[in-house]
């Protein structure tokens, strides 16, 4: 996909960048694929906010996505390609031989028409999913499992991807978009290929309202706010807020590393992300 400017015939559309939705379906979604989801405004079962700066936007309903590809040696066909408002990625409709069908992230390269097959025995193709074991070293790969047989968890965003370095016995050694090199277990199935829709990164909203649209409430400034309000609030005129950035909590902000010294999954971290 590409990238499209307009012309300034409006004040925000002088900033506005979009992708283009060429090759992807009019269609309305497959409804056996969908569910309802009820917007939380960033607020958990108690019914705090523990996510600031959400609420409003769009209806949404979720589609079910198989981040699992457990259909092994079944060709599917790629019926069409097509927009999920949950996420940067978009979705490839997958009709199998069996007459299932299947929404997976659509992988960069694939288009409706093309045929996709997950399982050890299939080719190092973009869009076909293996088990770690079985994919060529050096490949690029996408939707990662962590634990096997519990659905991907890893590299699902536009554009992303990893990289298989190597393997030594049980475990393959993956590096992630961050950088960091992960040792995974080699049966966790993985998708050939970069995730689609690169061009996501360059798109620019031009006006405060499609944020709103998409459930994002305006963020205000921690130095700007009360002692009361933020811990980098309150000083006379024009403050810095003083010392070390932090959160409204006081923690470390702006490249101070918070993560637990003594997490479980620390064992499986080769190298650090920079």
């Amino acid at each position: 996909m590409t990238l499209k400017k307009y012309k300034p015939v409006t004040p925000s559309l002088r900033f506005t960048v979009a992708s283009v939705t060429e090759g992807m379906s009019r269609e309305r979604p497959l409804k056996a694929l969908l569910k309802p989801s009820k917007s939380k405004a960033g607020r958990n079962s108690a019914g705090r906010i523990t996510v600031r700066h959400r609420g409003g936007g769009h209806k949404r309903k979720i589609r079910c996505i198989d981040f699992k590809r457990d259909k092994h040696g079944i060709p599917a066909r790629v019926a069409s390609i097509e927009y999920d408002p949950n996420r940067s990625a978009r979705l490839a409709l997958l009709v199998y031989a069996d007459g299932e069908k299947r929404y997976i992230l659509a992988p960069a390269g694939v288009v409706a028409g093309m045929t996709l097959i997950s399982g050890a025995g299939a080719e190092a193709a973009p869009g076909n999913a293996m088990p770690l074991s079985a994919v060529p070293l050096g490949s690029q790969i996408h939707n990662i499992e962590l634990i096997p047989g519990r659905g991907a968890r890893m590299v699902r965003g536009a554009g992303m991807v990893a990289v298989l370095m190597a393997r030594e016995g049980k475990y393959a050694q993956i590096k992630l978009p961050s950088g960091e090199i992960r040792r995974i277990h080699t049966a966790c199935m993985a998708t050939l290929g970069q995730v689609g829709n690169s061009d996501h990164a360059g798109v620019r909203l031009g006006k405060a309202g499609r944020k709103r649209w998409l459930g994002i409430r305006p963020t205000v400034r921690g130095v700007v706010m009360n002692p009361v309000d933020h811990p980098m609030g309150g000083g006379e005129g024009r403050s810095s807020g003083g010392g070390h950035p932090v959160s409204p909590w006081g923690k470390l902000a702006k490249g101070a590393k918070t993560r637990t010294k003594r997490k479980n999954s620390s064992k499986y971290i080769v190298s650090r992300r920079k």
